[in-house]
């Protein structure tokens, strides 16, 4: 998966773990708004992977 797409997919794991958690919060879903946190930090995970990627491609590049 390239940087892109990490970030990308990340980003849409970030606000369907925001949204989730909002909506679990409403309906006092606990079990929902513990998923919707889990989902946003493997997004924000994916975001990182892909600044990383991007990061050791630039200093390769450099080399």
């Amino acid at each position: 998966m390239g940087s892109t797409s990490d970030k990308i997919s990340g980003k849409a794991n970030e606000i369907a773990g925001k949204t989730r958690q909002a909506v679990g919060k409403a309906a006092n879903d606990r079990d929902m708004q513990a998923k919707g946190a889990v989902q946003e930090a493997k997004g924000k995970g994916q975001v990182a992977t892909g600044k990383a990627k991007d990061k050791l491609k630039g200093a390769i590049d450099r080399m």
